[in-house]
């Protein structure tokens, strides 16, 4: 990862969702239900191979050339804008909705 500051900024506010989690709840178990699904939302968003997935969808499922890493790069250094992929979106809405939801259930009752 390039940038370690997004990162460091990133726990710093799951720490103080626990601190809140906890004293608001009073559960040790709470506490640490937070920080799991915190730290694996931190690490599915901030750290994945971005020149990985920054390509189509369908195209997912097999390795990334040489010659398509050095295109991206090369892009990269042209455009440091991230392109949107709609599917690659949709994926991750679910997948953290679902996650979401499922914490907020424990969490409150």
């Amino acid at each position: 990862m390039a940038n370690d500051a997004v990162l460091r900024s990133s726990l710093i506010c799951l720490a103080a969702v626990i601190l809140v989690v906890g004293i608001s709840t009073q559960s040790f178990k709470k506490m640490v239900a937070t920080y799991v699904v915190g730290v694996l939302g931190i690490a599915g968003v901030i750290l994945p191979d971005w020149a990985y997935f920054n390509r189509d969808f369908s195209r997912w499922t097999s390795p990334i050339t040489a010659e398509e890493r050095a295109a991206q790069i090369a892009q990269r250094s042209g455009s440091k804008r991230f392109r949107i992929y709609y599917m690659r979106v949709a994926i991750y809405a679910a997948v953290y909705a679902v996650a979401l939801n499922k914490w907020w259930m424990f969490v409150s009752s």
